[in-house]
């Protein structure tokens, strides 16, 4: 049983990482692929740890089907949200991106977001943002988690407060413009994650950042 497992685990491992590999694949399919070699691993070791190695096999093919449903998450709803939002950030040094979980992902700097120290919301954030707003009403199933960053000048006990409250200012911008606060998590994680190093200004102020990431969850089954 036990090198019926392997074999079975080992064919579905290269078979998922070559699928969702492939370079000319969409992101759609990334996930779908990714997905149903996950989901087939599981059916695997269900089948397999039954007491019936025959099962392995048969595990496989129904955790594939499933897996599949599973990792596709990345729907054409959140291809233009990306596609949008990378037309309203172009040119402000703000970083857009999907994921390896098919999250949509805004990397905000400091000198777009906040002033050294300071959690207001500056000018030239606020555009942004009102497009990142409108593309969140319009794709009402996703949801938002916002996490705050500091360098590391003073400490922690300066630093954690200001990150959320970083964070918080952000959610209060979205939801005054009609985005419900239900939807949106916020988090600070102080100087805990730095990006560079905090050993000069450039490096400060890349690590004196917001993050936004949007996920839509999938609501199949």
């Amino acid at each position: 049983m036990k090198k019926n497992l392997t074999k079975s685990l080992l064919g579905i491992t290269v078979v998922a990482m070559m699928a969702s590999g492939c370079a000319d694949m969409s992101a759609t399919q990334r996930g779908t692929a990714t997905g149903a070699g996950v989901g087939a691993g599981l059916g695997a070791i269900i089948g397999a740890t039954s007491g019936h190695g025959g099962r392995a096999g048969k595990g496989a093919i129904i955790g594939g089907a499933a897996g599949a449903i599973i990792g596709n998450i990345w729907s054409n709803r959140m291809e233009q949200q990306k596609q949008a939002m990378e037309q309203a950030t172009r040119g402000t040094g703000i970083h857009v991106s999907q994921t390896q979980d098919n999250r949509l992902k805004l990397d905000v700097p400091a000198d777009v977001s906040f002033d050294t120290g300071r959690s207001a919301i500056k000018a030239n954030f606020r555009p942004v943002l009102e497009r990142f707003a409108t593309t969140l009403q319009d794709n009402p199933s996703t949801t938002v988690t916002i996490i705050g960053h500091t360098d590391s000048t003073g400490n922690d006990s300066v630093n954690q407060p200001l990150s959320v409250d970083r964070a918080a200012q952000t959610r209060d911008y979205l939801a005054a413009r009609g985005v419900s606060p239900n939807r949106i998590m916020i988090d600070g994680r102080g100087e805990r994650e730095p990006v560079a190093s905090n050993d000069d200004a450039n490096g400060r102020a890349r690590n004196r950042r917001v993050e936004i990431y949007v996920a839509e969850p999938n609501r199949q089954g």
